[in-house]
């Protein structure tokens, strides 16, 4: 979400997840959003930040988001002194602004960043509310506003990479998953401009497509790549060379998987 859009984000509730999200944050629970890649995970995040906080006032986003990676550090988190001219200057991280102006902070897929990283968010998930800058000697108590949101992909993550439970069950836990088929057609031709039958062809596509993860196929269809094919389709691209490259091509490089899916695509568009 671009910073100074007043249209809030489109997300489309599938159960009760806005409720839930709101009285967190109404609470001052931090939130945690399991899920697959591409279920929606970060636009309901933006979603629910501008609900709650309106677009961008003048003093700084309402929502603060990190892609989290395994080179990701606690001084990228929390901040660093930089050199300028002949001075040293403190520059605080994304956590830290958010923590003092009450922002949402959103660490995407926060299992990938190392654990000590994530250590350094406990004492922002209980009643302590605070972050600790020990490089500056200072504690920062959290803004009455500031609400800490992780997510990550427990399907994906190998048992070296998952949540531990003294992280875990600090957290509200909101379950994600690919929509039915027909909201997800609602979905795919919202944001694609398609008609509302070969949306419902492409949601078919992806259930179909899912119902393969058992037989070699790693990963789902997301919904992302449904939206993605749906765009290219709607631009004039034929319907199978559009799900060629943004489906099959995407899912994988297994020859067998390959075909599996292209056949699926063939029944489908024919």
């Amino acid at each position: 979400m671009s910073a100074t859009d007043d249209k809030a984000p489109y997300y489309l509730p599938i159960q009760d997840e806005v409720e839930i999200f709101t009285q967190a944050h109404n609470s001052r629970l931090p939130v945690l959003l399991k899920g697959p890649t591409g279920c929606g995970k970060t636009r309901f995040v933006e979603y629910m930040a501008h609900k709650l906080k309106g677009p961008r006032t003048g003093e700084g986003d309402s929502l603060v988001t990190v892609a989290c990676h395994e080179d990701l550090t606690g001084s990228d988190l929390v901040g660093r002194y930089l050199i300028q001219g002949d001075d040293t200057v403190w520059m605080d991280g994304p956590l830290t602004q958010a923590v003092r102006r009450g922002a949402i902070c959103y660490l995407d897929e926060v299992v990938e960043a190392r654990k000590d990283t994530i250590v350094l968010i406990h004492p922002l998930t209980d009643h302590r509310r605070m972050l600790p800058i020990d490089r500056r000697g200072e504690v920062v108590e959290a803004d009455p506003s500031f609400l800490l949101v992780v997510s990550y992909n427990p399907g994906y993550q190998s048992v070296l990479k998952d949540l531990k439970h003294s992280t875990r069950q600090r957290f509200v836990s909101l379950e994600f998953d690919y929509p039915p088929r027909d909201r997800e057609a609602e979905i795919i031709a919202h944001e694609s401009g398609l008609d509302a039958d070969t949306a419902l062809t492409l949601a078919t596509l992806g259930e179909k497509v899912r119902a393969l993860r058992g037989s070699g196929l790693g990963e789902g269809v997301s919904t992302r790549l449904l939206v993605y094919a749906g765009q290219l389709m709607a631009r004039g691209v034929p319907a199978r060379r559009a799900c060629t490259v943004a489906v099959t091509n995407s899912l994988t490089d297994d020859p067998e998987m390959l075909r599996a899916v292209g056949e699926v695509v063939t029944a489908l568009f024919a």
